[in-house]
């Protein structure tokens, strides 16, 4: 039988993903890579709002709990400020407290 997500696509291709993603991302700048080795298909999602903390990858599906989310926002304030300030080294920095919106902080991310 047919897993969840796959079906059948245009000229009979096998679809093995149609699902629709929680934010928007920009698509030619997504990509995937087969890994025949292992089975695996690797997804590579460019998120149209940098910064921007996702419940989950795809609509209806698990979300995060608060603290991964607290994690990932986290994350991306930190890659934020590396971004803005290349001369500095944040790999070690900690942030304590509640964790803004690394999207809307200060103005959100520069545009590039």
């Amino acid at each position: 039988g047919e897993g969840e997500g796959e079906g059948e696509g245009e000229g009979g291709d096998k679809v093995l993903l149609d699902h629709k993603t929680v934010g928007q991302v920009k698509p030619d700048e997504s990509f995937w890579t087969i890994d025949s080795k292992r089975g695996v298909i690797n997804i590579t999602l460019q998120k149209s709002h940098e910064g921007k903390t996702w419940s989950s990858v795809f609509q209806g599906h698990e979300t995060l709990d608060h603290q991964a989310k607290e994690s990932e926002q986290r994350r991306l304030l930190l890659e934020r400020f590396q971004l803005e300030h290349p001369g500095f080294d944040f790999s070690g920095a900690e942030i304590n407290g509640a964790v803004p919106d690394a999207s809307t902080f200060m103005g959100g991310f520069s545009n590039r």
